[in-house]
């Protein structure tokens, strides 16, 4: 008998890299469904370097959950407690009892085993992600890099700082969206490349507004709890920022990291109308804000980190 590279039959399947029921892409990360009967899904994902994913638990979920990493190395966080997954290693829960991050020390590919349908949940929220990721570029390509640099360098600091995994969840989407409300700004404000009149100050300032209002919109559980960032990521410590006024302890803490990382993140890039500031003199006035604009904890881990930022 001729032995065949790929064989299947009505009831045999040989699925190649290339194959698989369905597939998802988002950023740097890749699902695709190799195969789904009875409840139980098999689920084959590629995670770029640095890259995060997590299992989190639902309200009233009782369903098994497997990983097993092919290649690459995960390191994990659950609570105070963190691991390393190592190729042939495995992960099981019965069911998710609190959130589990995953992070790509490396290029890394494993499979995710669920004893119920996930994928097409997955695949739907995925899907949100990319559109909200697409209409921001769209809107203003200086946006699109910006929130990819945010997010990573809003969540170093936030692991530093020991968030537990619900928080960081929420600054990784927080962070990465905090600026979706500028889809409701008109162009000629948010585009201008002068100074902005106290008038259309005052309606740029309603894009923290927005965002939170958008991230609700989407339904998931997520975007929702991110959008108290998009709100809030430009209240300052002292109480002088916007849209509430709000101080100290008052402002989320995913916020606050946002804020100082936006900060000098449009400090050091060029600008309509500001030409880009050294790293060090945007460093100095992070440092002179330290306790009246910016959150002094935030403060001291940024400065702590910010000679180990890689450029994005």
């Amino acid at each position: 008998m001729e032995l065949k590279k790929e064989y299947s039959t009505s009831w045999l399947h040989h699925i190649s890299q290339e194959d698989g029921i369905e597939r998802v892409e988002s950023g740097n990360t890749t699902l695709t469904l190799l195969a789904s009967k009875n409840g139980t899904e098999i689920i084959h994902h590629r995670l770029s370097k640095g890259k995060s994913w997590a299992l989190a638990p639902l309200e009233g979920w009782d369903e098994l959950e497997f990983v097993h990493l092919l290649s690459g190395r995960l390191h994990y966080k659950l609570g105070d407690a963190e691991g390393i997954l190592e190729p042939g290693e495995s992960l099981s829960a019965e069911p998710v009892q609190d959130c589990i991050i995953f992070t790509a020390d490396e290029d890394s590919t494993f499979i995710y085993v669920c004893s119920n349908y996930v994928f097409h949940q997955y695949s739907e929220i995925t899907r949100k992600f990319n559109h909200l990721a697409v209409e921001i570029a769209e809107k203003d390509g200086y946006t699109a890099s910006h929130c990819e640099r945010i997010k990573t360098h809003s969540l170093e600091i936030g692991r530093r700082m020991s968030l537990n995994n619900n928080e960081l969840m929420s600054l990784s989407f927080g962070a990465f969206f905090h600026d979706i409300g500028k889809l409701n700004i008109p162009d000629e404000i948010l585009l201008k490349p002068s100074r902005l009149n106290d008038e259309e100050f005052s309606i740029i300032r309603m894009h923290t507004t927005f965002g939170k209002e958008i991230l609700a919109s989407t339904g998931v559980p997520h975007l929702i709890e991110a959008g108290v960032i998009a709100e809030q990521h430009h209240e300052r410590f002292d109480g002088s920022g916007y849209p509430h006024g709000l101080m100290g302890n008052q402002i989320d803490v995913g916020a606050s990291i946002v804020a100082v990382v936006d900060s000098y993140d449009a400090m050091t890039s060029n600008r309509p109308y500001q030409r880009a500031k050294s790293k060090d003199q945007a460093i100095c006035e992070i440092r002179e804000l330290r306790g009246t604009a910016y959150h002094p904890d935030v403060v001291d881990t940024f400065l702590s980190l910010v000679d180990t930022f890689q450029d994005i």
